[in-house]
């Protein structure tokens, strides 16, 4: 008896599991970037530098597994979502270019190092909201002419993408200051403990600004979101998002090291959950369904022979780099 695979449904199930390991895996270090101002010249920066130093590069090979697969599987998205987006989408590549050259160079040139410190936040805090930006464009609607984009080039630029582009910030931010509980002690410590404390209330009143605005940019979110009896449903969603806020501002409160990171991860995947209920099976929201953007039967079972291989070779590097570091950073290194 065969079985009847959709292929369309797995690559978008493989896109998605690459963009959520790359906010998981880049956004505390991109928040660790935002926060670095807040932190001393001298060892505390040494040390949140040290505390990603091991694994942050390996990090955005999900961000070229997510890019890469939505130009090979949905080439009609990709064709349509770059002209829409290549404002942010070039902001957010240059961002992240300079606080990699940052990174590197303020070990190297410690006569300039304050302004290769600057420029790692420059960039951290220029890519993230690129980001967070790019994403809310693609929520609020991308104009389709044909197949083509049928835009303008300021399309993307207006206040619920900059609402999304700040709550971004907001969000890596907190993620990069419990990293930093985690795997960090002494004053270091204490600052990222502190810096949290009144992030995740910042993160909390985002997301619901988010939140309530989603359903009215477009009429098919209204309905799946609010759909008699599917809202029994997707009501848990807020429930959770509360249970968890309030786990997460405990376990900061009793100074846990691991707990507030993991619980800061259930948030953002509770908000990828949310993203996903509001735009499937579309991957332009309310214009193309995955379906329509997808790339031929044949192409696709090239393509997910290569991913069955790459996939769990990137997953068993990327584990045994976090494992061989998976001690606290002190000053004297990893222990």
């Amino acid at each position: 008896m065969g079985v009847n695979v959709d292929l369309t449904i797995v690559w978008a199930g493989v896109i998605a599991f690459a963009v959520a390991m790359y906010v998981v895996m880049d956004g505390f270090d991109l928040g660790i970037g935002i926060l670095f101002p807040g932190f001393k010249v001298g060892k505390e920066r040494d040390m949140a530098m040290n505390a990603i130093a091991p694994v942050w590069d390996g990090n955005e090979t999900w961000l070229v597994l997510g890019g890469g697969g939505l130009m090979a599987a949905f080439p009609l998205a990709y064709a349509i979502v770059l002209p829409a987006l290549y404002a942010p989408l070039i902001a957010m590549l240059l961002g992240l270019v300079f606080r990699g050259v940052a990174f590197e160079f303020r070990w190297r040139h410690l006569g300039h190092q304050r302004w290769w410190d600057l420029g790692f936040c420059a960039g951290s805090f220029v890519a993230t909201f690129a980001q967070g930006v790019a994403l809310g464009a693609l929520l609020q609607g991308i104009t389709v002419t044909g197949r083509a984009y049928g835009g303008g080039w300021w399309d993307w630029l207006t206040p619920f993408t900059l609402l999304t582009g700040a709550s971004l910030i907001a969000g890596y931010a907190l993620l990069g200051a419990c990293w930093l509980l985690w795997k960090t002690e002494g004053a270091l410590r204490d600052d990222a403990r502190r810096y949290a404390r009144w992030l995740v209330p910042v993160l909390m009143a985002a997301i619901a600004l988010v939140s309530a605005a989603t359903p009215f940019l477009e009429g098919k979110y209204y309905q799946r979101w609010f759909a008699w009896p599917s809202v029994l449903a997707t009501a848990q969603v807020p429930l959770l998002v509360a249970i968890v806020t309030a786990l997460l501002w405990r376990s900061i409160a009793k100074g846990r090291d691991r707990t507030p990171f993991l619980l800061t991860l259930a948030l953002f995947g509770l908000s990828m959950a949310g993203l996903a209920i509001s735009i499937w099976p579309d991957v332009i929201p309310g214009r193309v369904d995955i379906w329509t953007a997808a790339a031929p039967e044949r192409s696709q079972i090239f393509m997910l022979v290569g991913a069955a291989v790459l996939v769990p070779v990137i997953l068993a590097y990327t584990g045994w780099a976090y494992w061989v570091f998976r001690g606290k950073i002190s000053e004297a290194g990893y222990h």
